[in-house]
């Protein structure tokens, strides 16, 4: 559970995030929630050229049945498990510069595997703690991933995702610590 400060996405003296269907309860919400966000990426996401207007719209492609402020980024400051993400008011900013160095990187393209799975686990974890979203952000960014490998050359088989190992890598990633994740993606690389 992601804790937020002063949380206006949230149903009134509750931690359940307002949602289209007005869930109220947090298994009807997290049910509702994946059966949606899997059929939605199993359709073609938006097109784009890889910036944040382009992530924004995958965003919103995967949350658009779910809430209303789907691909629109976070106004509360965020944190789970004590570690604070990138606050609101500086979000924008630093996507910008994130996309800005990925594109002058050209996507991390004409990379072998092991420098594409470099500047893909140094992008992810900056990525990841930046943290846009109020919710979606882990399968915004494994969406987004995976497109930006096939585009790479170096496909993803995210059959092989674990997604616990996963979860802990990101967690690893955050405080600094990548060889996590670079293993994972090093493994899911083709």
């Amino acid at each position: 559970m992601h804790e937020a400060f002063d949380d206006p996405y949230c149903y009134p003296g509750a931690e359940v995030l307002r949602n289209r269907l007005n869930l109220t309860e947090p298994a009807s919400l997290e049910a509702f929630e994946t059966e949606i966000t899997t059929a939605r990426a199993t359709e073609p996401l938006p097109n784009g050229r890889f910036g944040v207007a382009h992530y924004r719209a995958i965003h919103r492609h995967l949350f658009q049945d779910v809430y209303i402020w789907a691909g629109k980024f976070r106004t509360v400051r965020l944190a789970k498990g004590g570690s604070a993400f990138c606050y609101p008011e500086y979000i924008e900013p630093e996507m910008v510069k994130l996309f800005a160095r990925l594109g002058a990187d050209d996507g991390l393209r004409k990379r072998d595997r092991g420098a594409f799975v470099d500047g893909a686990t140094a992008f992810l974890a900056d990525l990841n703690h930046i943290h846009p979203f109020r919710e979606g952000n882990g399968r915004t960014q494994l969406a987004f991933m995976a497109w930006l490998a096939d585009r790479a050359g170096h496909p993803l088989t995210l059959e092989r995702l674990d997604p616990e190992a996963m979860l802990q890598a990101m967690i690893a990633s955050f405080h600094g610590q990548t060889p996590l994740l670079r293993a994972l993606l090093h493994d899911l690389a083709a």
